[in-house]
């Protein structure tokens, strides 16, 4: 089959053997993919927990048509047309845990649109539902928001009963569009007073809950924004890996300060975000009340583009393959 793979000059195209499910494994045919950051730092050569290295396949979702199940996988069948989480997506087939694999709405959902959710539903949802406590009524800032992840975000907190939702972009058009996705209030982050707007607008008190894509230069000005005992939950860090830390404005607010990755999950707690996002968000998916734009679409065999296009960071949701 082909697979967009790690070679020793970079991505691309190659013939690999098609995957076997294991007992509790789908084996789907891919009919479209979309990208995430976490590819880039793959299609680099860095690792991205197990994956990674010269070989390495590029993909974390996808979606398509299931044609082979484990024999221990009850409620998914051949022929299903499935979404789901999925290591090395960028191929004509694509073997995950049964544990990440969704049923497409019937909705007239596209396999395309289908293939932005899986990423996007499970890290938000568990960002802003589990790991960051929210609570209906509270206030929330969603840093780096014009990506599909932070987008998909800002509609969860709203859904989920959020007062007011923020979200950050350094981009003027990108800001002018947060709005179609559930956000209150646009911020513009290379703006020094950013916070002093953010805390005007919770009435002084600032944010109870940040999730942050960004990290990096923006964590002392998140524990400015950020209210007494609010959370910060960090989920990327687009704004480099280190930074400086005011850890007396951390004591101070008592800021509880949580980081996140799948990286270092196993299949059972993976399972169980799954299993939390699709009791509290599935019925909005099949409503179509949680959307996400697709900026552009590339072939299979286009993807070293696709992936320069995510570089130049230029998108506005996201960026999909298709099969």
């Amino acid at each position: 089959m082909k697979a967009a793979v790690v070679g020793a000059n970079g991505v691309e195209i190659q013939d690999v053997p098609k995957p076997e499910p294991k007992a509790d494994e789908v084996l789907i045919k891919v009919l479209a993919a979309s990208l995430n950051r976490a590819d880039l730092g793959i299609a680099s050569g860095a690792r991205h927990g197990s994956i990674g290295g010269v070989g390495a396949r590029l993909g974390l979702e996808c979606a398509g048509e299931v044609e082979a199940v484990g024999a221990a996988v009850k409620g998914i069948k051949a022929g299903d047309r499935v979404m789901g989480s999925a290591a090395g997506g960028y191929a004509e087939y694509a073997v995950t845990d049964a544990g990440r694999v969704s049923r497409i709405p019937a909705n007239n959902m596209t396999f395309e649109q289908a293939a932005c959710y899986p990423v996007a539903l499970q890290t938000m949802h568990n960002a802003v539902i589990t790991a960051g406590r929210m609570k209906k009524g509270e206030s929330v800032l969603i840093q780096g928001a014009s990506s599909g992840v932070g987008l998909m975000g800002m509609q969860i907190a709203k859904l989920m009963g959020a007062s007011i939702v923020m979200g950050t972009s350094t981009h003027a058009g990108r800001r002018a569009r947060l709005k179609e996705f559930g956000c209150d209030l646009a911020i513009d982050t290379t703006d020094a007073q950013w916070p002093e707007k953010v805390k005007a607008a919770t009435g002084g008190k600032g944010v109870d809950l940040i999730v942050d894509q960004v990290s990096g230069g923006v964590a002392n000005q998140n524990m400015d924004a950020c209210a007494i005992l609010g959370r910060i939950v960090n989920v990327g860090r687009l704004g480099g890996n280190t930074g400086a830390f005011n850890f007396d404005l951390h004591a101070l607010k008592r800021i509880d300060y949580i980081g996140v990755t799948f990286r270092t999950r196993s299949p059972e707690e993976v399972r169980e975000i799954v299993r939390l996002m699709r009791a509290d968000l599935w019925d909005a998916v099949e409503a179509g009340k949680l959307t996400l734009p697709i900026d552009k679409t590339f072939p299979l065999n286009k993807v070293v583009d696709a992936l320069e296009m995510m570089k130049a960071n230029q998108h506005f949701g996201k960026i999909v393959l298709t099969v």
